[in-house]
Parts: structure tokens; sequence; C-alpha cells
């Protein structure tokens, strides 16, 4: 599974505005919904399933990286968001590190396969530090685009 298969383009962010762990969720979930990949009358309900979803531990996988998650039956495909902070939030982090680089995922909860398959490529892709320090680096949504669409097509030669 590629970024192109599940990250929704108009929901990427460059900036993100958020300076905790919730409002940051709150502005992915924001994105994704004014993309039109979920419902207004769902989104709460989804930023409430990941919040529930970090409560058993946080997906602050460290490195300064988080790929917060969750199933939803509201959703008909997986699909997500990639995000970066420039300053980094705090995320509550296996290694206690700020967080700068997000990677949202929302899946329906009858297609575990998919979910797993994109944690699998982002974990894979997270493993690549230039393609990492790229990502930190993207001003705006369009340098976002072009890295993961560098990484779908042929990854990164460090």
């Amino acid at each position: 599974m590629k970024f192109g298969d599940f990250v929704s383009r108009d929901a990427i962010r460059a900036q993100l505005g958020a300076d905790d762990k919730e409002s940051a969720i709150r502005e992915m979930i924001g994105a994704l919904l004014e993309a039109g990949n979920i419902s207004s009358d769902e989104a709460e309900s989804i930023v409430k399933a990941i919040l529930k979803r970090e409560e058993l531990g946080s997906t602050g996988i460290g490195r300064g990286v988080a790929v917060p998650h969750a199933k939803h039956p509201s959703v008909q495909r997986l699909v997500g968001t990639v995000a970066v902070s420039g300053e980094g939030i705090d995320f509550n982090s296996l290694d206690g590190e700020k967080v700068q680089l997000f990677f949202l995922l929302i899946s329906p909860p009858d297609r575990p396969g998919d979910h797993l398959r994109a944690l699998e490529n982002i974990s894979s892709q997270l493993r690549d530090e230039t393609f990492c320090r790229f990502l930190k680096q993207a001003k705006s949504a369009d340098d976002i685009r072009q890295l993961l669409e560098e990484a779908d097509n042929n990854g990164f030669a460090s």
C-alpha cells in the first residue's frame, strides 16, 4: 500500500497550528472534513475514537513522529492525512520528544488488512532519515505531496 492509496491530498497540512495533542487531532480531522473525506456529523465521534485509542498508549512512536489512528464505522475506506508541526507538539511520545510529523488514519472496522498495510507503509518510510528530514522541512502542502509521491514511486536514497 502506498501513501497515494490513503492520504487525502487536500487534507495535508504543512503548518499545524495546534499546540497540544487533542487540538492537533482535531485540526487534522477538520482538514479531512474540509476535504470531504468524512461527514460533519461524524467528525466529533471520530475525534473521540482517536482520543480513546490514545488512552491505550500514545501513538507518538518516537523520533518526532506520531501515527494517531482509529477504526470508525462512518468511513467506507481507509483515509488519512499528513501534517507537520514546525515547533513540535507534546504527544506523550515513547521517547519523550515533541512530535513534528503526524500521519493520521481512519479505517472501516471491517478492513483491518488495509489499516495494517498503511501502518506498515508509514513505518517503513519513516525508517528513512532523509524522508523524515525533508518532511520536517516541508514548507507547503505541495512540498509534502511531492515527498509522498517520491516515497511511493521509488523511495529515497539516503
